[in-house]
């Protein structure tokens, strides 16, 4: 998909990364596309951050897929930074295209440029075509994730 562009999502963005989030089982049932407070908050908190990057897709103007970067310091590995890439996806007209494997490519190829040591990310365990999809990039699964609700 070469007439694509990665680029760092500015607000004028937000509904329609909303309505990427939303656009799947799992993402109807925890998002809405509406833009609300809640999101207005996290959209600031997550652009002022040096360390958090809202990336979209954008196809001639249209925001065709969207993921968060976020980079975090720490003290295994040697003091190594690493990835987080959490919250992709791809419009579902786009799917299928190769579109989500030139998103990973462009991020893993930023956290190699930032001198990262190790990707990661994580995914539901409900959606077994993204459990293909990063294993066929090579990611591995090598942890199990676990969550607490508050």
């Amino acid at each position: 998909m070469s007439d694509v562009i990665f680029r760092t999502a500015v607000r004028a963005d937000l509904p329609a990364v909303l309505d990427l989030l939303a656009d799947d089982a799992l993402g109807r049932s925890r998002d809405v596309g509406e833009v609300d407070d809640g999101y207005e908050r996290a959209f600031a908190d997550i652009t002022a951050d040096p360390r958090n990057h809202l990336v979209v897709a954008d196809a001639d103007g249209e925001v065709v897929g969207c993921m968060q970067l976020t980079y975090i310091p720490g003290l295994s590995r040697h003091g190594a930074e690493r990835q987080l890439i959490e919250a992709v996806r791809v419009r579902s007209d786009q799917r299928g295209r190769g579109l989500g494997r030139e998103m990973i490519g462009w991020a893993v190829d930023r956290a190699r440029e930032r001198g990262c040591r190790l990707v990661q990310l994580t995914t539901d365990k409900s959606r077994l075509d993204a459990h293909r999809f990063y294993l066929g990039l090579g990611f591995v699964a090598s942890h199990e994730g676990m969550k607490l609700a508050l």
